[in-house]
């Protein structure tokens, strides 16, 4: 997404929420006291069970010890911002915990300013709650929940909406899981994960299950963009996963670069797997709007197994904006797009932008396996400033509606994919036939031979509806007929380039050395 400076139909989201007593991979046990707050209670009680506490304002003046739980009572709302500091904290295998107690969750109500703030604290849990502010454009001007400067945080099974800023904030911590957090209604991002101005400045964070959706954008935002789903920079070591953006970025206030569904920048080692980005949107004007995005300095990352689907901007942005540290070494494999980027400045499913005009700044990238279907548009574009170097595109389907590709390519290689235009057959920027572009570009050969196919892949028309990552091995539209010659087509990138596939397709069979496309 273009960080210059650095009515869809909604599915509900299921909130599945943990209990204290359960114990599985994130959450530990603990044995200590228990504070109990009741909108019936006193903060003149003891805080048990039988005396509750009712305030926040009490809870902030409690120093929490490892094992310490708290409890709201599920079903009230409690006003006011929780705040815990490096006076409240856990130890391994004896967390702090703040949860619900009784039915359903409890709601704390932030108001106009944060719900909920984690600073230079560790080992603590936080879930079974619902953080709410008073709404990006009603008097809240913070994010929702903040974690800064700690480690070993959990935060499962919540719900954040309404915060002018991001829904969750993860600034300079490390090894923190964020696990089925449903974030709406929020105005720069559903969910931030940042350093501070290096890559170093926040580590080992997991996000998995979690589900953006309607974050609309930043009011006062004027100079940036804002409207995000997921976005994470000045990092190293993140995993996103099983996620879902949707329905993001459609009231940035500003036109220039914009939001993206589920994206990084200045990070490194980024692996994002098995994630929908689909319906979002940018303002009225502007840039981006997509599914997925490796932006400026991103190293040694991977998207795979992904899909996206009906973003205003390009399933995949490929962008390196001035300033940024050198981008390079980045894989996207196993992924699918259908009709992305028709209304953003990308008109393609593939989007390569650099506004360094350097190609030693945009380097490196290994495109293969994916599968591209585009109706609406191309499957590649250059933007005009677009100097890139080392990108090699594999075995994929390129679908397009006319021409298969936009713009001038200054540093992309293609080997082994399958080309077919749905209204000529084929076509890249006028030329009709694979045979003539092939020798005009000296693309798509391999050992003097034509390596490349122009064949319909005679996918179905059906369009693409599932909203629930844990569905994607069942998403079979793209899969490929048991008699067709995509199945053996390609380059074996073991043999040819010494690229592991990974073993995997995108629905999680098998996939074959040589196979075209990302479902077998």
């Amino acid at each position: 997404m273009h960080a210059y400076s650095k009515a869809v139909h909604i599915i509900p989201f299921v909130l599945i929420f943990s209990c204290i007593q359960k114990k599985d991979d994130n959450i530990h046990l603990t044995h200590g006291r228990a504070y109990y707050f009741n909108n019936t209670g006193s903060d003149a009680n003891n805080g048990s069970m039988a005396s509750p506490f009712k305030s926040i304002e009490k809870l902030n003046t409690l120093q929490l010890n490892p094992g310490d739980t708290v409890f709201f009572e599920g079903g009230q709302t409690f006003n006011g911002s929780i705040y815990l500091d490096s006076n409240d904290a856990g130890k391994k295998d004896q967390h702090v915990v703040i949860t619900s107690s009784g039915a359903g969750s409890a709601t704390i109500y932030g108001d106009a300013s944060t719900a909920l703030t984690l600073h230079g604290s560790g080992f603590i849990q936080v879930f079974n709650l619902k953080l709410e502010g008073s709404g990006r454009k009603q008097g809240n001007t913070k994010d929702g929940i903040i974690v800064n400067e700690c480690n070993n945080i959990v935060l499962d099974s919540l719900s954040v909406k309404g915060f002018q800023k991001a829904g969750l904030l993860v600034y300079t911590s490390s090894d923190i899981d964020v696990n089925r957090v449903y974030a709406t209604e929020n105005g720069f991002a559903g969910i931030s994960v940042s350093g501070a101005g290096k890559k170093t400045g926040c580590s080992n964070i997991r996000i998995r299950h979690c589900r953006a959706e309607n974050n609309p954008g930043d009011p006062t935002n004027f100079t940036n963009h804002s409207g995000n789903g997921i976005i994470a920079g000045y990092c190293k070591n993140v995993t996103i996963e099983y996620c879902t953006a949707t329905n993001n970025g459609w009231d940035m206030p500003r036109k220039g670069n914009g939001p993206v569904g589920i994206w990084c920048y200045e990070a490194d080692s980024v692996v994002i797997q098995h994630c929908i980005s689909y319906r979002n949107k940018t303002a009225k004007g502007a840039a981006d709007g997509g599914g997925f995005d490796f932006d400026g300095g991103v190293t040694n990352s991977i998207i795979q197994y992904c899909l996206s689907y009906e973003n205003e901007g390009s399933a995949f942005g490929l962008f390196q904006y001035a300033g940024a540290g050198n981008w390079y070494n980045n894989t996207i494999r196993y992924c699918i797009s259908e009709n992305d980027g028709s209304v953003s400045a990308a008109q393609a499913a593939v989007f390569v932008w650099n506004s360094s005009d350097d190609s030693t700044q945009l380097k490196n990238c290994y495109f293969y396996s994916n599968t591209i279907y585009n109706t609406k548009g191309a499957a590649i574009s250059y933007e005009a400033q677009s100097m890139h170097s080392g990108f090699h595109f594999y075995n994929n389907i390129f679908v397009s509606r006319d021409s298969l590709m936009l713009g001038k390519n200054t540093g992309s290689h293609f080997t082994g994919n399958n080309w077919y235009s749905l209204k000529d057959g084929f076509n890249i920027n006028g030329i009709s036939t694979l045979q003539e572009w092939a020798a005009k570009s000296k693309e798509e050969m391999y050992n003097g031979k034509l390596a490349g196919l122009n064949i319909n892949p005679q996918f179905d028309n059906t369009v693409a509806d599932i909203t629930n990552p844990d569905s994607l091995k069942y998403f079979n539209k793209y899969q490929l007929p048991a008699s067709s010659v995509l199945r053996t087509g390609g380059i074996n990138l073991q043999q040819a380039f010494n690229i592991n596939n990974g073993g995997k397709a995108f629905n999680q069979n098998n996939a074959p050395g040589n196979g075209i496309g990302a479902c077998f």
